[in-house]
């Protein structure tokens, strides 16, 4: 007999096995992660927003809407970048993120 050396049917089942293990472990964590970078993103988009609502009211001595922000130029859209939010500004200028709301 040939001495052949290769993986029998039995090894690769093994590799397989373990290697869906660490899938099943691993992408759950990675979607948990990409929440809270979409979350963050969302944070630093108010905080930019919010930053916008007090240089057009140092400019103008008022508070905007956030469509005044928008055509003035001070933001380019009123959305987080994970498209599940939008901004809000409130009668006192502070900026807020709420849920978009669900379109039929």
């Amino acid at each position: 007999m040939k001495n052949e050396k290769g993986f029998t049917l039995i090894e690769m089942m093994i590799v397989m096995l373990v290697i869906s293990v660490l899938l099943i472990v691993t992408i759950p964590n990675v979607a948990k992660h990409n929440a809270n970078i979409n979350d963050k993103g969302c944070e630093a988009f108010v905080k930019m927003v919010q930053a916008q609502v007090q240089a057009y009211e140092m400019k103008n001595n008022k508070l905007p809407t956030i469509e005044q922000l928008e055509t003035d130029g001070y933001i380019q859209t009123t959305g987080c970048p994970n498209g599940k939010k939008q901004v809000q500004i409130a009668t006192d200028g502070t900026v807020t993120a709420v849920d978009t709301p669900v379109s039929q």
